[in-house]
């Protein structure tokens, strides 16, 4: 007679998993309809400010149940990536801004994860990436915390879906990431930091503007300007990237092997332990 004690625990746990993930994304979204409605403009002033700190406890803690409902399909590997990936945002981000240029490249880590771990994995390093970067250079970065969740979670299901298979469609698939997040960064462009978000897209804002535009229609159009040019260059960069890593390396990542994120794979002696791993597991 055979028990069915571990698949009733099985299912208890991914019905665990999938309402953590679920509640996180709920958290997430309330946060950002906070700053949306509210329009808190303190935010931009200091990160330590009432608005900006229900800000940050939003994100994190919607980061925290996403990352403790999707923590199970991370390997090691993605565990140790992300800090890097994070850093990577950061140091590129700040360095564009401080350039002056009218776009963002602030996304490579996060596109990169999630090409590599999945939707979540991304998310939870595009989140932390803001968190982190408005504690400490730019509390600007603070409430677009929510425009790295759109990417990661786009870019995760790019991988998905193959489009890092061929050079030719990342960048197809950055712009159409482009433009989701240039609609939903908008109205935080425009309540709460007036369409000045420093960097060469404040220029962009000012000619729409002078041309009739309001301030939501100057930075939505600023955006869908600015974005799908951004994420395609994003998208081009992490999928050198990927092309330059090892085979052998890309293929430690469940998720790629998965959903054969870079096509069929050769078989290999690491593959082969890892899928011997995962059905033992």
């Amino acid at each position: 007679m055979f028990s069915t004690a571990p698949a009733k625990t099985d299912d208890s746990r991914r019905l665990r998993n999938t309402v953590l993930i679920a509640i996180g994304s709920v958290v997430i979204v309330a946060t950002y309809l906070y700053l949306v409605i509210g329009q808190p403009a303190e935010v931009a002033q200091s990160s330590t400010s009432q608005a900006s700190l229900i800000a940050i406890a939003g994100y994190v803690i919607g980061a925290i149940l996403l990352a403790a409902g999707s923590i199970h399909r991370l390997p090691t590997a993605t565990i140790a990536m992300i800090p890097v990936a994070i850093a990577l945002n950061i140091v590129v981000g700040q360095l564009v801004a401080i350039l002056g240029l009218p776009v963002y490249i602030d996304s490579i880590g996060t596109v990169l994860v999630a090409a590599l771990a999945g939707p979540a994995a991304g998310v939870v390093t595009g989140i932390l990436t803001n968190v982190i970067w408005g504690l400490t250079l730019s509390p600007i970065a603070l409430p677009f915390a929510v425009v790295q969740v759109i990417i990661g979670v786009m870019a995760g299901y790019a991988a998905r879906f193959g489009m890092f298979r061929r050079f030719y469609l990342a960048p197809v698939a950055g712009a159409v990431t482009g433009i989701v997040a240039a609609v939903v960064s908008a109205p935080i462009s425009a309540f709460i930091f007036g369409g000045a978000t420093g960097g060469g897209t404040g220029a962009i804002v000012g000619a729409f503007q002078a041309m009739g535009q309001s301030l939501l229609g100057a930075t939505t159009l600023q955006g869908l300007l600015s974005d799908p040019l951004d994420k395609a260059i994003t998208f081009t960069i992490v999928v050198l990237i990927l092309a330059a890593l090892p085979s052998r390396f890309r293929q430690r990542f469940p998720f790629v092997r998965q959903y054969r994120v870079f096509g069929k794979a050769p078989v290999t002696a690491t593959s082969r332990s890892a899928s011997a791993d995962e059905s033992r597991s």
